[in-house]
């Protein structure tokens, strides 16, 4: 699979793709390749504290979606030129604790993280799967 088949700056089901060639193609292409399983998270905090985990952002990460926004934006901007990013989101959470509205609110982060890369014309996809 080649990333340039995949439109940059999305976020979208992973349906027709599979992560190891998600994670394939992004070493291929030089970019960073972030992955998060959250079958073990109840609710949005479970959630974020995975997304912390799996992507090993700092201690004093927050906990709360402007931070995760923070982390994914001006915190890795900062740090230099950045190559371009697939993101994979697999199994987020579908109970009453994580509710179609949480789901939503987590993923909109993603899409401004991925407009805010767009500016910067670095493409950044995000693929996500639900429970």
């Amino acid at each position: 699979m080649q990333l340039q088949t995949i439109r940059p700056n999305i976020v979208q089901s992973i349906r027709a793709y599979r992560v190891e060639d998600l994670m394939e193609a992004a070493q291929a292409a030089g970019q960073h390749f972030l992955y998060a399983n959250l079958a073990n998270a109840q609710g949005k905090q479970d959630a974020l504290e995975s997304i912390a985990k799996a992507f090993t952002f700092p201690e004093h990460f927050g906990k709360n979606l402007d931070a995760l926004y923070d982390c994914m934006t001006d915190l890795v901007n900062k740090a230099g030129q950045q190559p371009g990013f697939v993101v994979v989101l697999e199994q987020l959470p579908d109970n009453p604790r994580f509710d179609r509205e949480a789901r939503e609110q987590l993923l909109d982060v993603f899409r401004d993280a991925a407009d805010f890369w767009a500016e910067r014309r670095i493409p950044f996809r995000c693929f996500y799967s639900f429970q």
